[in-house]
């Protein structure tokens, strides 16, 4: 679980700020993830719930996001799309940006509890964006127990990954609890009237003016393969046999069949939320052999395992994937950068030390992979595709995954909104046709496991959410007992 490089300072975060997210243009990639949506099975908001130790104050808080969208201009950006997908579509300034769109309040009704505010979060994650404003909402809630309030954030998956969204979050939460009176307050970014045409006319035109340096570029490359093949003949056959195994191998179906159990498909969300401590899981990783992440991966599984005994149903293996990150210390902020590797889950080894070693060693492999960002590779060639037959084919991707997992660490300091300060941050990734998606994200002390399940595959959610309990506790049962082998709570 590689950490991003996060702003130590609420000055250097603010002087960051601006490059976030800063390209003018979709990769193939994330134009894919816009596109797919055509197929409502597809659409991808990714949600934060972050739990909050009294209510943040309103007006400030409205004051910090007015502050943020001018700070970070992404925020204030929508799509404009060239048209019948002719060009790559690009970020403009809305000029109808409205903050009261975007920015809202509520409250739950007593008691307040967590499941209350899950439920809230599911419907706000369901309901589509509107693709013609910048593609984020915020809501405030109210009334959770013990005076207690929530944030909840969504954001859509084409304007950046789970790590980016970190990195977001940390440039704008605070490290303090109070104002920060002399914070910068740059204009707002100048409204941008684009229409789609005027995009593809002038990616065409770029695209004539540049054709002889792309040219130049293709056959220097052309030169020196070929110069390569010559000088050294047979690493660079070589290479590139390995080059197609691994494309081969990331490209093939999923290794296991789908869960009979979980087959149905819906477009119901159900929402599950689960935590330990940071210390405990990479403990318990670490005492088999493996990583705090390989830990995580072990405990669903176990979970998953625990789900199927009850209804009397044996898999020995789970048909899912998990998403490998590309992203580098030298990458820019913000936008997507990873890659999906599946995998057979070994759901049917009931020792939890002996998951954490099969998945320890999936991992190595998959990061090995040549070919590890094919689905990147190939998204310049699905763009061209028609709408329908390329959602088709996202939509064979993912449908017979029983799950897809990430976890991506978080921020390992004390944060503030408005005054508030965060306890928990649970992250809920979307359903692109799998049965569940789980998400961790480690939040100071504490890791923050956010689980969506499909409601029609998953159909007693909250017997679901206990499975899963027991098999991370399974799995903190490896740590040393100076770890206190944390039990797992909602």
């Amino acid at each position: 679980m590689a950490r991003a490089a996060l702003p130590q300072t609420n000055e250097e975060a603010w002087a960051e700020a601006g490059a976030w997210g800063a390209s003018a243009r979709m990769s193939s990639f994330e134009a894919l993830m816009w596109r797919a949506e055509s197929d409502p099975r597809l659409r991808s908001p990714m949600t934060v719930v972050d739990v909050l130790d009294r209510a943040p104050d309103w007006r400030r808080l409205v004051a910090a996001h007015e502050w943020g969208t001018r700070l970070v201009p992404r925020a204030r950006q929508h799509v404009v799309d060239p048209p019948l997908h002719l060009g790559a579509p690009v970020w403009a300034t809305d000029p109808d940006f409205d903050l009261h769109y975007h920015l809202r309040r509520a409250r739950v009704p007593p008691p307040g509890t967590l499941a209350q505010l899950l439920e809230l979060a599911e419907q706000m994650a369901m309901t589509p964006f509107d693709r013609a404003r910048p593609l984020w909402e915020a809501l405030m809630v109210e009334g959770l127990e013990g005076g207690r309030a929530a944030y909840v954030f969504k954001i859509h998956h084409s304007v950046t990954d789970g790590m980016g969204g970190i990195q977001l979050l940390s440039l704008l939460h605070s490290r303090r609890r109070e104002p920060s009176p002399r914070k910068p307050m740059p204009p707002p970014p100048a409204p941008e009237r684009v229409s789609p045409l005027s995009v593809l006319g002038g990616q065409v035109r770029r695209r004539l003016l540049g054709a002889p340096r792309e040219a130049g570029r293709h056959l220097g490359t052309g030169v020196a393969a070929l110069g390569r093949l010559a000088t050294e003949p047979v690493d660079a056959v070589g290479d590139a046999v390995r080059f197609g195994r691994s494309l081969q191998r990331v490209l093939a179906p999923p290794p296991a069949p789908p869960s009979p159990l979980l087959r149905a498909r819906s477009l119901a969300w159900r929402f599950g939320a689960l935590e330990c401590g940071v210390e405990s899981l990479r403990a318990a990783g670490r005492a088999a052999g493996g990583t705090l992440g390989d830990a995580y991966i072990a405990a669903l599984l176990g979970g998953f395992r625990r789900y199927h005994e009850h209804f009397g149903i044996a898999v020995e293996e789970l048909s899912m994937a998990m998403p490998i990150s590309l992203r580098r210390h030298d990458h820019p902020m913000g936008g997507n950068r990873f890659a999906g590797a599946r995998l057979a889950g070994p759901v049917g080894e009931a020792d939890p030390g002996e998951r954490i070693r099969l998945v320890h060693d999936f991992v190595l492999g998959a990061r090995a992979e040549p070919a590890a960002d094919a689905l990147g590779l190939l998204a310049p060639a699905l763009n061209l595709v028609p709408t329908p037959l390329m959602t088709r084919w996202y939509a064979a991707q993912t449908g017979s995954l029983d799950l897809q997992a990430g976890n991506v660490p978080g921020i390992p300091y004390p944060v503030y909104i408005a005054g508030a300060r965060i306890e928990r941050m649970y992250p809920f990734g979307p359903l692109p046709g799998c049965a569940v998606m789980s998400a961790l994200v480690s939040h100071v002390d504490t890791c923050c496991i956010g689980v969506n399940c499909d409601a029609a595959a998953v159909t007693d959610v909250d017997l679901f959410v206990d499975c899963l309990r027991g098999g991370l506790a399974e799995v903190l049962s490896l740590a040393p007992a100076t770890q206190g082998r944390e039990e797992a709570t909602r």
